[in-house]
């Protein structure tokens, strides 16, 4: 072996400002770290402490705090999207872009061989200028990269928004008539003079390879097309998922859950960027109490109320008190997807999630909402066959009557097509759950980084 080969890399990592990329940035670290690789990892100041228990390698792996500076328009101490409505993260991307000479000054001194990024679309020149490689680490999926590779514009007509990109691998993973002005999100400013999709692009085709966190089981042909779209080496660092096999799930949790048949509960979770309106919230509780079965729902207030109590249904509360259970806080998700009580998952779709669901043995209800989600779902309703989509109502809502029926489809063990969606997600995650896998995709992933520095 050369010594480029067995060379210890240094890695600088320059995530967008969300606990949705700091957190796939932080595993990629751990599993660069447990192979002996130096990590410099740059994130907002007061973000610094809400991931150093993350952090399993402090000796190689070292937090470089940013201070963002005052941007009009952003609420005050913001330093990540979890305090930041969506319609005002474009001001969180201008203090992103801010930090340029903190970053610079930062990878002057460290002197990693390459910065890994994903929304900092000057990164790649600032990186050929200080003589070191850019890697553009993409933590949503390979599909969502491809379909921004064809610029949109607020003019376009349904049918011209609706257009797939040449040679895009699939006709099922795609957005639908109805759903196009999400897309329309990627034409907005994102920065100063710039838009969403031009940030993306522009950090795609300028920096030296793109990399994804992915399986080529999952998702081989849409980064085989992502590679030839831009032109660029495509790395596969894996999903990289923590280790948690030895934690154990809260008492409060299992208690409640213990009292009930395996796989007879239905788990609802949106994630923290998800915010419902009160009506909304309430036509999806009454969808779980319709669906008869016990339910345990992680749910953030919906918008104008302080507490999950006073945005209840009326009556809701006496009538499932005993079987169903709802929640304003944060769960330990991954472990309740665990527990064998849990026979169905709820859920949006999030690329974390994704994952997460995979490794699982639960039935999957799929709710999406933003792009790419929509493209996730579609991915695994369409072409992998391991879950059902909630049809949605007038205006996109969610009638209480289809999420009830999408729960009881798949819970009804005489159902052919949940029998199929099971025995699909179950060969799927025997594949997966190889416990080799990932440890040859990281080795591999390591060895195409030193690849790039010869």
């Amino acid at each position: 072996m050369s010594k480029s080969d067995c060379s210890k890399l240094h890695i600088a990592m320059f995530p967008w400002f969300a606990f949705g990329h700091f957190i796939p940035y932080i595993h990629l670290s751990n599993k660069l770290a447990q192979k002996g690789h130096k990590v410099s990892f740059l994130m907002p100041k007061g973000i610094q402490p809400k991931l150093e228990h993350l952090n399993q390698y402090p000796h190689l792996i070292r937090f470089f705090p940013l201070v963002l500076s005052h941007v009009d328009g952003l609420p005050p101490g913001a330093e990540s999207t979890s305090n930041v409505p969506l319609e005002l993260q474009k001001y969180l991307a201008i203090a992103l872009d801010q930090t340029r000479d903190q970053v610079e000054a930062v990878l002057k001194v460290t002197k990693p061989d390459m910065v890994f990024c994903d929304f900092g679309h000057w990164i790649p020149a600032l990186a050929r200028q200080i003589g070191i490689k850019s890697i553009w680490y993409v933590v949503v999926s390979s599909m969502s990269c491809g379909l921004i590779s064809r610029k949109i514009a607020k003019e376009m007509s349904v049918d011209e928004l609706l257009q797939l990109p040449p040679g895009y691998p699939s006709s099922k993973v795609r957005i639908k008539a109805e759903e196009v002005a999400a897309l329309l999100f990627r034409a907005e400013d994102f920065g100063i003079g710039l838009s969403f999709q031009d940030r993306i692009t522009t950090g795609v085709k300028e920096s030296d390879a793109i990399a994804f966190r992915t399986y080529r089981e999952i998702e081989g042909p849409f980064c085989d097309y992502v590679a030839q779209r831009f032109g660029k080496s495509v790395l596969l660092s894996g999903p990289c998922l923590p280790e948690t096999q030895t934690q154990q799930l809260e008492d409060k949790w299992a208690n409640w859950l213990n009292k009930f048949e395996p796989s007879s509960v239905v788990f609802c979770s949106f994630g923290s960027q998800s915010m419902l309106e009160k009506d909304e919230f309430q036509e999806l509780l009454l969808g779980f109490e319709l669906s008869g079965l016990p339910f345990l729902v992680a749910l953030k207030p919906p918008q104008g109320c302080l507490t999950i109590e006073e945005a209840l249904p009326e009556g809701f509360q006496e009538r499932v008190r005993g079987r169903g259970l709802v929640h304003g806080g944060w769960v330990p998700q991954e472990l309740l997807l665990r527990h064998p009580s849990i026979g169905c998952f709820v859920n949006h779709c999030g690329y974390g999630t994704m994952w997460e669901f995979l490794f699982s043995d639960c039935q999957i209800v799929l709710i999406p909402e933003i792009p790419d989600q929509i493209l996730n779902t579609r991915l695994m309703v369409e072409e992998l066959r391991i879950a059902v989509e909630v049809e949605r109502g007038k205006n996109r809502q969610i009638p209480k009557e289809s999420l009830s029926k999408a729960i009881k489809l798949v819970m009804d063990k005489d159902n052919e097509m949940a029998s199929l969606l099971k025995r699909n997600h179950a060969k799927l995650k025997q594949l997966l759950s190889n416990r080799d896998l990932q440890e040859e995709y990281i080795n591999n992933f390591i060895r195409d980084l030193q690849n790039l520095l010869k």
